[in-house]
């Protein structure tokens, strides 16, 4: 994977794939087995779609700068509204972390990781949050037993399946286990801080300065400390 591929300013190496009735942007090594996991899904009794799969640069910083510059809501540990007036930029880049990934640094870059959900589970006229409470013991409780009996046999894993002190838990959260965690491998500190600085000469990425000087550890916290395959 080339540093443009890794950090989704490009997505010349995923192709167009129809799941369900909507084409999303896939890994090609990965399409196979999410459309086998899909069947099963199916067959098991749940509607199993894709609320989020590749998302490029341009849409993470539109994400990442909304939250940053107070237009979009900062979230705890338990989803309530941080007052984010209270809050130091240092502070600010830990707390959007923990649910939001810079750009350039999140795993929907990849075309191998994905949110979803099962669609007739969801009651008439409630939107989707993706918020822990949904699948642990909410409408989502059910597929999510039974992605977690699942997924690995497909293929997938959890990354987010443990809170490990950096990105909150996300049961909707699904990673392909081979080309996640060779994605992983190649998206280095150097790396991401290259596509930051070049990106941002462009077009404004919000608390650029404070990302910067944080951003070895923001790897290691945010982006590397993920529940490993193996653990599962």
């Amino acid at each position: 994977m080339t540093p443009e591929q890794l950090t989704g300013t490009t997505d010349s190496h995923l192709q167009s794939t129809l799941v369900g009735q909507k084409a999303f942007l896939l890994h090609p090594e990965v399409a196979y087995d999410l459309l086998k996991m899909i069947e099963a899904a199916t067959e098991a009794g749940f509607k199993m779609e894709i609320a989020s799969g590749f998302r490029d640069f341009n849409r993470q910083k539109a994400i990442w700068n909304g939250k940053f510059s107070g237009e979009l809501p900062i979230l705890d540990v338990n989803s309530r509204p941080l007052n984010k007036a209270e809050l130091n930029d240092e502070e600010k880049l830990m707390a959007i972390l923990r649910w939001s990934a810079l750009p350039g640094g999140s795993r929907h870059h990849w075309g191998c990781d994905f949110d979803v959900y099962a669609r007739n589970l969801l009651p008439t006229d409630t939107k989707l949050k993706l918020e822990p409470w949904e699948y642990l013991d909410g409408h989502q409780q059910a597929f999510y037993q039974w992605l977690k009996a699942n997924l690995g046999r497909f293929g997938f894993f959890f990354p987010y399946q443990q809170d490990l002190g950096g990105v909150s838990i996300e049961p909707w959260h699904i990673s392909h286990r081979t080309v996640g965690q060779q994605c992983l491998a190649q998206l280095t500190p150097d790396v991401l801080r290259n596509q930051l600085i070049q990106q941002n000469q462009t077009d404004n990425i919000a608390g650029i300065d404070v990302i910067l000087n944080n951003l070895d550890n923001v790897v290691a916290k945010f982006i590397h400390n993920i529940t490993p395959p193996e653990a599962l």
